[in-house]
Parts: C-alpha cells; sequence; structure tokens
C-alpha cells in the first residue's frame, strides 16, 4: 500500500500532513456516508446468504472471511507498498516489524493447523512450496515497481477501491489487464529455469518449521532496528483516531493489532479452504470470464488448459477461493468505509497519476503471474509455511521496490523523505 491507500480520512482520524503529523490538531468525525453504508452492507449480507445456501458452508465462510479481511484492512491501513517503501527510501523499519508480527502469528496458527490436520467443512489443509527460479525472481521484481507505481498491493488495491478510492480502480483494471496478457502470453513465460521448491516442514516437522521461521524473523526485526537507528528516520507520528469502543468501527487501529486479527484471517483461509490466502489468481479469472462475455475464448488459451485451471475458468466465481476473499475484501473495506464517514469517491485524477495507476496494475498482474504470487499469495503465504519461495520473493520485492521508487518521480508521485515524519 501506499501512500495514496494508507491511513485517507475515516472518522476523527483525518491526515495530516506529513511534516505535523506529529502533533496533529483534534478533527471533527465524519458523518456516516449512508447510501453506500446501506448498499455495501446489503450486498455482503445477501451474497454471504446465496453463496451459502447455493454452493455451501464453505464458499460461504471464505467470503464472510472476505467481508472481515476488508475491515481490518481497512482499519489497520497495513501497508505492504508503504512499508518497503519507507524502509528503502528512509530506513524506517516500523513497517516492516509490523510484517513480521502478522508472519509469525500467521506461522504459529498454521503450523497448529496443519501440524495437526485440522480442517473444517471437510478441508484438509494442502500446504506446498512454491517453485524456486527466474520467473519467481523477475516476477517478484517487477510485481515491487508495479505496486510502488500503482500507489497498492494486491490486498491494497482491493480495500482501497471498496473504499471509494477511484485512482485504484485504475490499478485494479490494469491489475486484471496485465494478469490476462499474461494468461494470453503463458508460452512465452513458462518454461524458465526453476528447481522445485523447498518446504521447511518436510524436513524438520511443522514445529521445526515454525521455530526456524520465529528464529528469522525475530533478526528480521533486529536488522530493521539496526538500520533504523543508522539512518535516524524522524519519529513515526500519532494519526488523530476516535477513541473508546467507537474506535473498533470509526478510528484507526494499531498497527500491531492490524497485524493479529489479518493473521488469524488468514489461518481461517487454510482452516476453511485447505490452501492459504491468495489475491491474484481472480483477476485473471476475471479477466477470462469477461472476455466470454464479450464472445471471445480464453478457455482454448494454453494457460486455462490445465484440469485446475480449466474447472475454475468453466465453473462459477462463487465457488473460486480467492474470488470469494477478494470480493468479500471489497465489500468489507466499503462497510468500513462508509460508517467511518471515509467513502468518497475522488473525481479529477492527474493524468500522470492515471498513467503509473494503469501501468502499475499491468506490472503486477504479470509479475504476480509470474512468481506464482503477490505480497499476500507468495510473501505471507510463503514465509508462513515455511516455503524458501517466500522468503526469496521478499527480497526481490524489495529490490524491485529501490527501481519503483527511481520511476516514481517520473509520475508526478512523490518519495519519502528524511524530514518527513511517518504517520
Amino acid at each position: 500500500m501506499s501512500a495514496v491507500t494508507e491511513r485517507p480520512p475515516a472518522g476523527r482520524f483525518l491526515s495530516p500532513s506529513p511534516t505535523s503529523c506529529a502533533a496533529p490538531a483534534p478533527e471533527p468525525e465524519e458523518p456516516v456516508r449512508v447510501v453506500p453504508l446501506a448498499v455495501a452492507a446489503v450486498l455482503g449480507v445477501g451474497l454471504s446468504a446465496y453463496v451459502w445456501a447455493s454452493y455451501g458452508a464453505r464458499f460461504g465462510a471464505l467470503l464472510v472471511i472476505g467481508l472481515l479481511l476488508g475491515v481490518a484492512l481497512f482499519h489497520s491501513r497495513f501497508g505492504f507498498t508503504s512499508a518497503w517503501r519507507q524502509l528503502i527510501a528512509v530506513g524506517n523499519g516500523t513497517g516492516l516489524r509490523a510484517h513480521a508480527l502478522l508472519l509469525g502469528t500467521a506461522a504459529t496458527l498454521i503450523a497448529l493447523i496443519a501440524g495437526t490436520g485440522t480442517g473444517l467443512f471437510g478441508a484438509t489443509p494442502k500446504i506446498t512450496a512454491g517453485p524456486i527460479g527466474l520467473a519467481l525472481f523477475a516476477g517478484a521484481a517487477l510485481f515491487a515497481v508495479g505496486m510502488q507505481l500503482g500507489g497498492a498491493c494486491a490486498s491494497g488495491t482491493l480495500f482501497a477501491v471498496g473504499a471509494g478510492q477511484s485512482t485504484i480502480l485504475l490499478t485494479l483494471g490494469g491489475f486484471i489487464a496485465g494478469s490476462v496478457f499474461y494468461t494470453w502470453a503463458y508460452p512465452v513465460f513458462t518454461g524458465w529455469p526453476q528447481v522445485s521448491g523447498f518446504l521447511l516442514a518436510d524436513h524438520v516437522g511443522w514445529w521445526g518449521s515454525w521455530a526456524v521461521t520465529i528464529a528469522v524473523l525475530v533478526g528480521v526485526v533486529a536488522v530493521t532496528r539496526v538500520v533504523q537507528a543508522r539512518r535516524t528516520p524522524p519519529p513515526v507520528g500519532v494519526v488523530p483516531t476516535a477513541r473508546g469502543f467507537a474506535r473498533v468501527f470509526r478510528g484507526s487501529w494499531p498497527l500491531l493489532a492490524g497485524a493479529v486479527v489479518l493473521a488469524v484471517l488468514a489461518a481461517a483461509v487454510v482452516l476453511v479452504s485447505g490452501g492459504t490466502w491468495g489475491v491474484t489468481f481472480a483477476f485473471a479469472l476475471w479477466g477470462a470470464k469477461l472476455l466470454q462475455l464479450f464472445g471471445l475464448h480464453p478457455e482454448t488459451w494454453e494457460f486455462w488448459q490445465s484440469a485446475s485451471n480449466a474447472k475454475s475458468l468453466a465453473g462459477p466465481v462463487w465457488t473460486d477461493k480467492t474470488s470469494l476473499t477478494d470480493i468479500g475484501i471489497i465489500l468489507g473495506a466499503a462497510v468500513a468505509a462508509a460508517a467511518a464517514g471515509a467513502w468518497k469517491i475522488r473525481a479529477e485524477i492527474p493524468w500522470r497519476t492515471a498513467v503509473a495507476a494503469v501501468l502499475g496494475g499491468v506490472l503486477m498482474g504479470i509479475g504476480a503471474r509470474l512468481s506464482g504470487g503477490c505480497n499476500i499469495g507468495a510473501y505471507l503465504a510463503g514465509i508462513s509455511t515455511g516455503s524458501l519461495h517466500g522468503w526469496l520473493w521478499g527480497v526481490f520485492a524489495l529490490g524491485g521496490t529501490w527501481v519503483g521508487l527511481k520511476l516514481r518521480p517520473l509520475f508526478g508521485l512523490g518519495n519519502p523523505r528524511p524530514s518527513d515524519s511517518v504517520c
């Protein structure tokens, strides 16, 4: 996520300027946006009931989990894009340390689920390692460049669209277009050099894998503190927010609290579906189905010829795990933003920002499919399950972030400065 998507106005936590957020002035509460709240709430409840009744409890539960993910992402403004940008630009590791809490909590819960074989609605946890090779490295770097230009990561794109941020709607359009391009050009992107993935649990068991993962995450926290101490970025400012119980619905959640909630929900996806939380496959699926509506035949493309992909394309979106959680995130974020008074469509978008949003989305769409996932499906899912590809994805995404920061000024997008404090 980025400055576009993290901590926009919501209730009493209107974002002050970067140089003044350490001592913000009180802000009046924004009124509830009644119409978008009603529409999003009715759609969320209605779709959940329909999917549950028509396709079964497992799929209905996944949509509900998606709704909760949308609420949590909105209120915590959990940053992936911004965390890497802050670290590379000014050495601020606050966001990356929040990642460590998210990853560590998710790893703990997934170890419990996978280690005991526990699942709901007949689901059996199936954890596999992603392949390691040129496609992973290039895709992660390309994705990171895209998210710095597009203004949001995969999960950030969904919750920002739900919150009414029109710029990110362009990013989502580009994301879908890039995903479709990858599936069309799949023969070009497949067959790149790679080796089989490495899943730590296959060698030391789930609790051994958990222990190693936690140890490495502790090391990451330590390194970010050393880097931050040497570069001495400004202190993190305090964002105004509703207080007391109202903060749950109209305020800004503490970043670390958001990390824990998201980890619990990520584990819930494994518990209900048997697989890890993902985001980006749905964009390729939506794009293909849209082409079919216009009489085209993406089902003849090589990408959609594999058994699992063909089954997804032939079936309804209401039985696709990623589609259900993605739709839920959009609707959940819309409910949360409207209840907080922050749902608002921006009518005017600078042309360079619009170009960056679309281009960034296209790069993310290609990069996610090339690397087998995004900040959620590769980074979070990989690291929390002890798969080596998740760590490597993060390393190459940091490299791509550096490139993205160099490109942002070409589109009129700013980068963090040492004089800025971080809200």
